[in-house]
């Protein structure tokens, strides 16, 4: 450990100088507020920078309208790193319904405003202007998802690489450690020779050329840029064929280079990372962070609030896994993190634990052990560790793969030594589990452990819609086994004799779901006694299928002899989503009207008695 480890990554000249640093080799410019905790991408990557001997300095949440505020430490050596957070800006400063959030949770007293549209090009273009041929390097969840032609639902447009509308000279996808260290490493061997660095090669990254004959040999073309654009029926096409092409090419064993045209210009793609190892993600999220947000946002913003909001959902949470190969439409994880599983070790995760129970504010409770999908804690099936995930069916979704594995043994034995260690009561799992991968597992330990140990009154769970038609559109299972779950999860807890619930998620206007399937919906909740409180709109972000299927109208899953995709039907405009959301919250006063409006459009009138009781 240096001596600088137990100190915060410095955010101002002062603290750089208060090192003894008279220069940076990289400042990281974040669209967030800076929190130096595991689950924050900005301390992740300056602590690895920091671990492999880099000298780092963030500048979070700058005034983009003001060139200085990118110049507090001056020219780095080698670099300026840009991220927009931990959400793309579009999503992170609008609602599904395209209105301004009140609310910023990665900023400081959670106050909105401080974060740009587009943060990826505002920040990068102040970079440009403050120093003239620095190089740029663009990553996060905002580059990774518009790394090639995406459609961008707030222009209702398709937008070119976010790489060319940046003018940066690298975007980095997926999770950032390896690339990173490996782009690190050639700028500074460049900047020691006097050399131009070459940066092209590097797996999880994206470079540009204006020269075809620079493109790798082995490149997968995708449609261009003006084909997919095209505001035509076979523009649409070749969008989804560029999507599909796109989604076949996110594994490291599998994958092709990727090249697409813009104009005069070519993206690069290069092939994803490799999953990191067990070690290597335990030497990653043991790096040093202090864990807490930095001391700058303990005075009051604004509003008279301090601290970051967003730290308090997982200060006492351990992540144990990345990856995810339940591969739903709506999410990006699979072309963020990808669909193999990376997991952390028993012991690493029991150190944190520790940690965590020495902290002031600690009252016994582990908030969630999991990732993106809790309970998966190996790879899909043992031909994925040297062959990659397959690239022409889904392991979960409608039709799990019979080669599948559902264990979860080793869940298990990690849970029972966490809630076995001194000073802790009880340990949740909050991040959500595949209730359709429990009911794979023949053995019902789990279960029993979850509801025994693990649920605190409610489980939350994610059935998404009870439409078949529309469960396989967006890859889930069918309304069948969330029935089955339903009556098992009801069960253990009477042979254990707790009174706990379901709380079921649901999504209003997904891609094939109309009024019809809103109302099968209504129906369902009416039976069951179950009306949500909350209903989340679908709202088609950048670099997943479901927002390829709402901009084409089409579901590139399934072609005809011609290879023409299947059409489906796209529920669209403000006024069909609210009446698909008031159906699904039908018994809210507030939504009479609406559900009555519904329903004699949909040609059912006789419906109203039944769900409205008039």
């Amino acid at each position: 450990m240096t001596q600088h480890q137990n100190l915060f990554i410095p955010v101002s000249a002062q603290e750089m100088s208060g090192r003894g640093w008279t220069e940076l080799d990289f400042v990281f410019v974040s669209g967030d507020a800076y929190v130096d905790h595991s689950s924050f991408a900005a301390a992740v990557l300056c602590r690895v920078l920091e671990k492999a001997g880099y000298k780092t300095g963030i500048i979070a949440q700058p005034d983009w309208k003001n060139c200085e505020s990118f110049t507090i430490f001056g020219r780095p050596r080698l670099g300026f790193l840009v991220s927009a957070g931990a959400m793309d800006s579009m999503v992170a400063n609008y609602t599904a319904n395209n209105k301004p959030r009140s609310q910023d949770a990665y900023a400081h007293g959670g106050e909105a405003g401080h974060r740009p549209d587009r943060a990826l090009i505002a920040y990068t273009a102040k970079i440009r202007e403050a120093y003239k041929g620095v190089t740029v390097i663009i990553g996060g969840i905002e580059a990774s998802l518009r790394r090639t032609a995406h459609y961008d639902y707030w222009s209702n447009t398709v937008r070119r690489s976010i790489l060319l509308d940046s003018k940066a000279d690298l975007l980095i996808y997926g999770m950032g450690e390896i690339p990173l260290t490996e782009t690190a490493s050639r700028l500074a061997q460049a900047f020691t020779k006097g050399e131009k660095p070459d940066l092209r090669g590097i797996r999880g990254t994206c470079w540009r050329t204006g020269k075809k004959d620079e493109l790798p040999e082995n490149a997968v073309l995708l449609p261009s840029f003006e084909q997919v654009s095209e505001k035509t029926d076979k523009g649409r096409h070749n969008f989804a064929q560029s999507y599909l092409i796109q989604e076949q090419n996110t594994d490291a064993h599998s994958a092709s280079v990727l090249a697409e045209q813009s104009d005069s210009r070519w993206i690069v793609q290069e092939k994803p990372c490799f999953p990191l190892t067990t070690e290597e993600f335990d030497r990653v999220m043991e790096l040093p962070f202090k864990r807490t947000w930095h001391p700058v946002y303990d005075k009051a913003a604004g509003n008279g609030k301090t601290g970051v909001p967003a730290l308090q959902e997982v200060l006492f949470s351990l992540t144990s896994c990345r990856g995810c190969f339940g591969a739903c439409s709506f999410c990006a994880i699979t072309f963020h993190q990808g669909k193999r599983i990376q997991t952390r070790s028993h012991d690493s995760l029991e150190r944190e634990a520790v940690i965590l129970t020495q902290h002031k504010d600690f009252k016994g409770y582990i908030h969630d052990v999991g990732g993106p999908t809790a309970n998966f804690r190996q790879d899909a099936c043992e031909k994925q560790k040297t062959q990659g995930v397959c690239t022409n069916r889904e392991c979960l979704g409608s039709s799990p793969c019979p080669i599948l594995r559902a264990d979860h043994s080793d869940y298990i034995s990690l849970l029972r030594r966490l809630r076995a260690l001194p000073g802790i009561k009880k340990v949740f799992i909050r991040s959500g589990i595949r209730f359709d991968y429990l009911m794979l597992d023949k053995n019902t330990e789990f279960l029993q452990e979850l509801c025994e140990h693990h649920v605190s009154g409610q489980l939350k769970v994610a059935p998404e819609h009870v439409n078949n038609r529309v469960l396989e559109l967006i890859r889930k299972s069918t309304h069948e086994v969330y029935e089955e779950f339903c009556k098992e999860f009801n069960a253990m807890n009477k042979t254990i004799g707790k009174k706990q619930y379901l709380i079921p998620y649901l999504i209003a206007g997904l891609p094939g779901a109309g009024l019809n399937e809103a109302i099968e919906t209504a129906l369902y909740l009416k039976k069951t006694g179950f009306i949500p409180e909350q209903v989340q709109d679908f709202y088609p972000t950048p670099g997943n299928l479901a927002t390829c299927m709402y901009y084409t109208g089409l579901n590139p899953q399934k072609a005809d002899s011609n290879g023409n995709f299947e059409k489906i039907y796209i529920p669209s405009g403000g006024r069909e989503r609210r009446l698909q959301r008031a159906l699904l919250q039908f018994n809210n006063p507030e939504n009479k009207k609406l559900v009555i409006e519904a329903l004699e459009e949909a040609g059912k009138p006789d419906l109203i008695y039944t769900l409205l009781g008039m």
